[in-house]
């Protein structure tokens, strides 16, 4: 979809959109149109019951007295609450709306309420563009038999704003994200017959056009850096375990300390031999949706340039049962010599992510690390499907997550750690046990990443909620979100570029 920016005015044909916060009076374009439609829309807008309550939308096909082919009034919600995510979410719920309805083009506008009077407009432009963007996301490339009803048409957005040029300069950034967000989207929604870890290299290569280096290890120089516990995992499948290592060097001195991300790339998870249930295990593509998103992450810092050094790895593997698989009661040794007792062969995601941060942290000798894992059905469980879980061995870093999660409107909590946790995990007959027992799942998962952490600042974000939308919602399709690539990219640009 193009995004462009315009003028702030009516235009002369096609659909307009307009953004009305709650109980506003008809004012600025509306009651210009409504002067030229002779009261029709101000009538339209009180059949419809509308007073502009987030996620209402009143839409007037072909009102009389002006060109427009379609007005959508969409409510913005208390005006007292608006800000960019409301206007994301405002851009979102119209792209949505006009998709597959025919229309190739449409102009969005928004009309800021005056108890918003500090918002920073180019800002909110561009949230607007964003959430039409991340909305209008398909998957189609399977698709052989669609009706022509159901593909879609809205090709063309233009943001109405006092000062488009100012907003272009906003735009740049913000569109880079969304195309790594696509990209991120695109990697997470492909089947697993399709995308295995030798694949998903290849397709990360792509990112050395942008400026990323790009790297990978295949089991045999993994098996020489004693990488037993991720090989542990992929052992049971034909397809070839891989460490991919990206690296973008956007900071002044390339050689400058870097900060570090790692991604949790189980490109599909039977369980191994303790197999999942049949019924849902589909969903298993998306195990690989932390790497997704550190994959994704990279793309966004490359492609708006940041002025960092920043570190990608993301551990591949596929988790298959035959007669090599791995085997629950099996110890393996991992890269930091600490011995691992693996009692449940499909809690393989801690396993996958122990030997790359521990790499991870050997190698690059980072200021923090990120990991990031679709890692337990208890985080589901606690804090459905549209916050992830966070943990950390840092306050500062906690805090910075935090608040860069909540100005993107990705849903984040942080949970408990400690040693009570910690000796869940004591194993009687190696260094530790990679399950807890029945409670505290995905914190007893969260202790056992952190004893591959040295005094590193670490956090580690569970996403299995928040990775996959089963039905859509804000700029969300159905599908795959790209959930973090937003809130890592505003920590990089609020506190790590120089």
């Amino acid at each position: 979809m193009q995004i462009t920016f315009v003028k702030s005015e009516i235009p002369d044909d096609g659909t307009f959109v307009v953004g009305v916060a709650e109980d506003q009076e008809t004012t600025g374009v509306l009651e210009q149109l409504d002067k030229k439609s002779k009261g029709a829309v101000e009538r339209a807008l009180k059949a419809a019951r509308f007073t502009g309550a987030k996620g209402q939308v009143a839409e007037v096909l072909a009102p009389a007295g002006v060109d427009l082919d379609r007005l959508l009034v969409v409510g913005l919600g208390k005006p007292d609450d608006f800000g960019p995510s409301a206007a994301e979410d405002f851009g979102a719920r119209a792209a949505a709306r006009l998709l597959t309805s025919g229309e190739k083009a449409a102009t969005f506008l928004v009309q800021t309420p005056k108890e918003a009077s500090n918002v920073d407009e180019a800002e909110i432009a561009a949230r607007i563009g964003l959430g039409a963007t991340l909305r209008a996301y398909r998957f189609d490339q399977y698709r052989t038999t669609q009706k022509k009803t159901d593909k879609p048409t809205l090709a063309k957005v233009n943001v109405a704003a006092a000062d488009p040029a100012d907003v272009k300069k906003a735009w740049r950034a913000t569109e880079a994200v969304a195309r790594a967000v696509y990209f991120a989207r695109d990697l997470v929604t492909e089947p697993a017959n399709v995308l295995y870890p030798e694949e998903f290299v290849k397709r990360a290569r792509k990112l050395e056009d942008l400026g990323v280096e790009v790297e990978a290890l295949g089991e045999k120089e993994m098996a020489k850096l004693g990488m037993n516990a991720i090989l542990g995992v992929g052992q049971g499948s034909e397809r070839e375990t891989q460490l991919l290592i990206m690296q973008w060097k956007g900071a002044r001195d390339r050689n400058a300390q870097p900060i570090a991300f790692v991604g949790k790339g189980v490109t599909f998870d039977t369980g191994g031999i303790s197999i999942k249930p049949a019924g849902g295990m589909d969903a298993m593509k998306y195990d690989m949706g932390g790497a997704g998103t550190v994959t994704g992450l990279m793309h966004a810092l490359a492609g708006r340039k940041a002025k960092v050094n920043a570190i990608g790895i993301c551990g591949l593997v596929e988790n298959m049962p035959d007669g090599r698989a791995q085997r629950p009661g099996d110890v393996v040794k991992s890269m930091s010599g600490q011995t691992i007792e693996v009692l449940n062969t499909d809690a393989e995601g801690r396993l996958v992510l122990a030997d790359a941060v521990w790499y991870c942290q050997n190698r690059f000798k980072p200021k923090f690390m990120v990991d990031l894992a679709t890692l337990t059905g208890a985080i589901r469980t606690s804090l459905g499907l549209e916050i992830a879980g966070l943990f950390s061995n840092d306050d500062e870093l906690a805090d910075r997550l935090l608040a860069a999660a909540k100005v993107e409107g990705e849903g984040l909590w942080r949970m408990p750690m400690g040693d009570r946790f910690d000796r869940l995990i004591d194993s009687p007959i190696a260094d530790m046990k990679n399950i807890g027992g029945a409670f505290g799942g995905s914190i007893t998962a969260a202790q056992f990443i952190q004893r591959f952490v040295n005094k590193v600042p670490w956090a580690h974000i569970d996403i299995a909620g928040t990775a996959w939308a089963e039905e859509a919602r804000g700029s969300h399709p159905k599908g795959a979100t790209g959930y973090g690539i937003r809130l890592l990219n505003r920590l990089v640009a609020e506190h790590y570029e120089r």
